[in-house]
C-alpha cells in the first residue's frame, strides 16, 4: 500500500482536524485519567497542551500554559480537576513509577 502525496494545506488540514477529534474525544472521556494516559502512552492532556504551547512560542505567539491548558480541557484546568479528577490510587502510582521513571 502506498500513502497518498498530499501538500501542504491538505495535509495540514487533515492534522489539524485529527488534533481537534483528539481533544473532543479527551474532553469527552473524562473517566480516563492523566495518570492512566501516562501510563500506556506516554502523554496526557497536559503535555498535549504543553506540545501546543510550545508550538506557539514557536510562532511568536504568546500562550500560557492556563491559557494552552484551557484550550485542550475545555474549561480552566482547576474547573477540570474539580470535577474530573480523582486521587491516584497506589496501582496507577506503581504502573506509573514504572512506565515513567523520569517523571
Amino acid at each position: 500500500m502506498t500513502v497518498p502525496t498530499l501538500d501542504d494545506p491538505t495535509r495540514t488540514e487533515l492534522e489539524a482536524a485529527a488534533f481537534r477529534r483528539l481533544v473532543t474525544h479527551l474532553r469527552e472521556r473524562t473517566d480516563v485519567q492523566n495518570i492512566d494516559l501516562m501510563t500506556l502512552a506516554g502523554f496526557c492532556r497536559n503535555c498535549l497542551s504543553r506540545w501546543y504551547r510550545e508550538e506557539a512560542e514557536t510562532r511568536d505567539l504568546p500562550l500560557t500554559d492556563p491559557e494552552a491548558r484551557e484550550i485542550v480541557y475545555g474549561m480552566p484546568y482547576k474547573e477540570w480537576q474539580a470535577l474530573h479528577q480523582v486521587e491516584a490510587t497506589a496501582e496507577q502510582k506503581a504502573a506509573f513509577a514504572k512506565t515513567n521513571p523520569a517523571h
